[in-house]
């Protein structure tokens, strides 16, 4: 059965080709197709990115003057309870 994150669309870019090779190395020596390889490399950097929560709790971390610090050894005895 197919879902939409196994559907494949052929693609060709062009590359350098010292970055080709270091690419198929690459593959190689993880015991990995060079597609396999380039999927996962784009995957992780169009995952990397925070979402618009994620992003909004930076900011206010970033810019709130009601931060707490977080004491470790109160913060084990409350998970510890």
């Amino acid at each position: 059965m197919s879902t939409a994150s196994s559907l494949r669309k052929l693609t060709s870019f062009r590359l350098r080709e010292d970055l080709l090779a270091q690419l198929q190395a690459e593959a190689k020596r993880h015991n990995r197709s060079l597609n396999n390889l380039v999927e996962s490399v784009l995957m992780a950097f169009v995952s990397g990115r925070p979402n618009k929560t994620t992003l909004a709790a930076m900011k206010e971390a970033e810019t709130s003057e009601d931060l707490e610090t977080l004491v470790l050894n109160s913060f084990r005895s409350f998970v510890a309870d």
